[in-house]
């Protein structure tokens, strides 16, 4: 196979790889090819390939928000995580899309550029954070993006403007388009580093009191409804530390669900619809996940 072949290259690709080994929920099946390309050139090979064999293809990013269900991935999956390059110009941040969103925060705070300080404890990717416009404590990438790289399927470069992006409420143009994140550039304002810092850890440390960073989980499940908060309505349904096979509803933040041992997709794919189901019935309220599901259901 052609895929194959590119080892020659030097690109890492695996073959039959557990994708548990990389989301931050410690569930998932196994992709059938995984490539992990270090630069834009490497990239460009694999998509080339992918073309002429017409084979799926998946992105992913530091698959924190992420659930891959127990059947895995048919064809090949992208990791970007080897692309990771940081860099300051003035005022302005570059970040290669698989750069952590949290080293990118901690960079411009350490140059003395503020507007980041809501990420500090984000610990997707720059890509995954564009393509969900991913925020925290009041923030949102949408606020802080000047503009976004990409490359279509198809190999060609493009350079969205923070308005082309169509960011909302944890959407991106990205989610309509098979582009491919490669950079994001994002325009922030000079303040004071030990200030930008110390704001920084404050929110760093709610988030340690607030989550159950204890336990592997993909963040936060469910989308915000409007005039409404996910939480109060799981503990007034009584799903707070309802658990389905290894997958439990915190019983720190009712909003997460973590992994206690031995879950799998499915156990969180159960418990997620188990809400869904009963919160529709009690609120008359529809929950959507925020968190990306993507993945074949496992064969019985």
């Amino acid at each position: 196979m052609k895929l194959l072949d590119l080892r020659k290259d030097g690109i890492d690709i695996q073959e039959q790889i557990p994708l548990s080994r990389y989301t931050f929920t410690k569930t998932g099946g196994p992709a059938e090819f995984l490539a992990f390309p270090k630069n834009i050139e490497e990239l460009k090979k694999l998509l080339k390939v992918v073309k002429e064999e017409q084979m799926p293809l998946t992105i992913i990013g530091n698959a924190s928000n992420l659930i891959i269900r127990d059947g895995g991935i048919t064809g090949l999956v992208i990791i970007l995580t080897e692309m990771k390059k940081i860099t300051v110009n003035n005022n302005e941040v570059v970040a290669e899309a698989g750069a952590k969103i949290v080293d990118t925060a901690f960079t411009a705070a350490r140059a003395g550029l503020s507007g980041m300080e809501f990420a500090a404890g984000i610990p997707g990717s720059i890509g995954g954070g564009v393509f969900m416009n991913a925020g925290a404590y009041g923030g949102e990438m949408q606020e802080v993006v000047e503009s976004v790289e990409v490359i279509t399927p198809n190999g060609e470069m493009k350079t969205y403007s923070n308005e082309e992006m169509e960011f909302s409420y944890r959407h991106s143009l990205i989610q309509e388009n098979d582009d491919i994140v490669l950079q994001a550039t994002f325009k922030l304002i000079p303040g004071k580093k030990n200030k930008i810092l110390d704001e920084m850890e404050y929110l760093n440390a709610l988030r340690q009191y607030k989550q159950p960073l204890e336990y592997p989980s993909c963040g936060s499940v469910f989308k915000r409804p409007k005039g409404h908060f996910v939480g109060p309505m799981i503990i007034k349904a009584g799903l707070q530390g309802k658990q389905i096979g290894g997958a439990q509803d915190s019983t720190k933040h009712a909003g997460f669900i973590v992994n206690k041992g031995g879950a799998t997709a499915t156990d969180y794919l159960d418990l997620i619809h188990l809400i869904q189901k009963t919160i529709k019935e009690k609120f008359d309220v529809d929950l959507h996940t925020e968190v990306r599901i993507i993945g074949n259901n496992k064969e019985d």
